[in-house]
């Protein structure tokens, strides 16, 4: 068989509904200056000077209570970076929680990212409430 694709059939390709996605942008994990587009932790980012909190996860705190907790949260924190980087994004708003931060599901033509980092197990679906301790640090 004759492969009659072109090369730029490969070129990455926004999904039909990103077209109202978020452009493509580098997405690093936060520093100490401004905040306009990077990532705070495992379910917190800055998405064109907007703070956001995704909605459907709770992932580890970088303010950790045990050792444990901390290497989770800085792996789910380089997950949701590697995961947003260079890529179009999806916000899906659904309102604001009691400190201000917009509350929203973020998608990327490789999916949801809280599921995401649920699947790879670097967060736990949201209940409601922060976990325990023991969710992260063992019981």
């Amino acid at each position: 068989l004759v492969d009659r694709m072109t090369t730029s059939a490969y070129a990455p390709q926004a999904a039909p509904d990103f077209a109202g996605a978020v452009a493509p942008r580098p997405m690093p994990i936060c520093g100490s200056g401004r905040r306009i587009n990077c990532v705070v932790d495992g379910d917190t980012v800055w998405l064109d000077g907007e703070k956001i909190r995704l909605v459907n996860i709770d992932a580890p705190e970088v303010k950790a209570r045990c050792n444990a907790e901390r290497q989770r949260a800085n792996a789910a924190t380089r997950e949701l970076a590697a995961l947003l980087h260079s890529q179009p994004i999806r916000v899906h708003r659904r309102g604001e929680d009691r400190y201000g931060r917009t509350l929203a599901d973020l998608a990327t033509p490789a999916g949801d990212v809280g599921d995401i980092l649920v699947r790879r197990d670097l967060a736990v679906t949201w209940r409601g409430r922060r976990e325990p301790v023991e969710t992260w640090c063992g019981a």
